[in-house]
């Protein structure tokens, strides 16, 4: 069996190409067989209210195209123009390889890997801000 296989929990939702599907009150296995399939863990979205700094703004932006309710050329510039603002404060090989990794995403338009790869910034972002991690 190849593709994606999702292990849910009991009653977790999923984000997957548009629409939320809920697991019942057992564990499950789902294997995504379409290539190229927008899928988001709900327990892992970021909320709107959620997206106050400058990485979870370009987060969540992501997380709209996977889910269909933003503009592609709207969204895919707001990313740009924050991963190129990000890239300023940013500069150490680490953040700018998660940088790099997240464009090239973007220009392919896969949102699932830019998202992935912008994720692993959020503890450094929490860090550098003073916050305490979400």
């Amino acid at each position: 069996m190849t593709g994606l296989v999702l292990k849910l929990t009991p009653n977790e939702r999923v984000l997957i190409n548009g629409a939320v599907i809920e697991n019942g009150d057992r564990r499950s296995r789902i294997c995504i067989l379409t290539p190229n399939a927008n899928i988001l863990r709900l327990r892992d979205a970021i909320r709107p209210e959620q997206a106050n700094t400058p990485v979870r703004r370009i987060c969540y932006i992501a997380q709209l195209m996977l889910s269909g309710d933003a503009k592609e050329e709207d969204a895919t510039q707001q990313m740009l123009r924050g991963i190129e603002q990000l890239s300023q404060a940013l500069r150490d090989d680490d953040s700018r390889t998660q940088l790099t990794i997240a464009t090239e995403a973007i220009g392919r338009s896969d949102y699932y890997k830019a998202l992935k790869a912008l994720r692993t910034l959020l503890a450094r972002e929490d860090r550098l801000m003073g916050l305490r991690p979400s």
